[in-house]
């Protein structure tokens, strides 16, 4: 037993400049400035526009595809709907400017600021993209698309 000691020993010393080092790294990212940061980082990529993600859900009949996609707060001349053969892309964009002028200090503030949110639903089948049609209603979109029916061949 007295010839295990001096190994515990030793390993226990090369240790400690490890745990020592691990500690300092871990010490590190759990105080300022680098927590704040990080902090941020997962702030920004958690929610980077307030409106971006919106729902859309997707139910299908027998003849069409009924989208309905939640846009609360917005009006519908900020919201495009692109229609291709099997999917379709609906964005929304919102344009905010503002300008205060103080004529006590003699300056002016102007901001511009766009945020847009965009979402591509893939289709199962093709589409009649002629037919397809929308309504907004309340911060409800739905837009319905006819399914294109193909031949169907007998086999003899």
């Amino acid at each position: 037993m007295s010839e295990q000691l001096p190994d515990e020993t030793r390993k226990n010393h090369f240790q400690e400049p490890f745990q020592d080092f691990f500690r300092s790294i871990n010490e590190l990212f759990h105080e300022r400035p680098v927590k704040g940061f990080l902090q941020s980082i997962d702030d920004f990529f958690m929610s980077p526009f307030p409106m971006s993600g919106f729902p859309i859900d997707l139910s299908e009949s027998e003849n069409h595809y009924i989208i309905t996609a939640k846009l609360s707060g917005i009006k519908k001349d900020q919201i495009d709907i692109g229609i291709f053969e099997k999917y379709i892309t609906i964005t929304v964009e919102h344009k905010e400017k503002i300008v205060k002028e103080a004529q006590a200090q003699n300056s002016m503030f102007n901001k511009n600021s766009i945020q847009r949110s965009t979402r591509t639903i893939p289709l199962p089948l093709p589409i009649n993209e002629e037919k397809v049609k929308a309504n907004y209603e309340d911060g409800l979109l739905t837009i319905t698309a006819p399914k294109e029916k193909g031949k169907r061949l007998k086999i003899e």
